[in-house]
């Protein structure tokens, strides 16, 4: 009996297309995976001081971010994990960022206690919520995405900055202003949301 080959060339195929769809699949989860691994060499070129090479590491992980985050929403990719390990990789990063630059004494320590004390607010905030009231969708505010664009711009210019570029001084002092005000705003925002607003709600049901 000869061998069907039509059948063979196409369970071939079929198992390469397989293949492929998977390995695309884990692409965004494997480049934010990457940019979870640079966390540790943007810290160490940091505290050595070489800060033109920790910005362009900080450069690379922002684009990985916005590169993980198309390939996921442009190929339908997005993954339960990716969902995860995404938000988690921009905090890591952030707050190393932050943290190192406020030891070696290029931002404010109550700047950075701002920052870290929003973001634990939130965080525990959540998690009472969605303990006593149930699941609750998150979606970033208009303001939220402006603070942490701010955020984003701070860094880059301290170390632009010390890398150099002395002329960006009044850019980041006046940077560290608007990181703070949003960062508050953000806050309280938040807060009414979840709060106040959520007891109006249930006084009018």
């Amino acid at each position: 009996m000869m061998p069907n080959y039509k059948n063979i060339e196409c369970t071939e195929k079929c198992g390469s297309d397989v293949l492929n769809i998977m390995s695309l699949k884990f692409l965004p989860n494997l480049i934010t995976i990457l940019r979870i691994l640079i966390m540790p060499v943007f810290v160490w070129v940091l505290l050595k001081e070489d800060y033109l090479l920790a910005m362009i590491l900080f450069w690379a992980a922002g684009l990985s971010d916005g590169l993980d985050g198309f390939i996921a929403k442009r190929f339908n990719l997005v993954t339960r994990l990716g969902t995860i390990l995404d938000p988690l990789a921009d905090k890591l990063l952030m707050f190393s960022a932050y943290i190192l630059l406020a030891v070696l004494g290029h931002i404010p320590v109550w700047l950075l206690l701002s920052v870290a004390f929003r973001d634990f607010l939130l965080l525990g905030g959540f998690f009472i919520y969605t303990s006593i009231l149930g699941p609750l969708k998150v979606k970033a505010s208009l303001l939220s995405k402006m603070n942490t664009v701010f955020q984003l711009a701070l860094i880059v210019s301290v170390l632009w900055q010390q890398a150099g570029a002395s002329i960006l001084q009044p850019l980041t002092l006046a940077l560290m202003a608007v990181v703070f005000v949003t960062t508050v705003a953000s806050c309280l925002h938040y807060i009414w949301i979840w709060g106040f607003r959520r007891v109006e709600i249930d006084a009018d049901v």
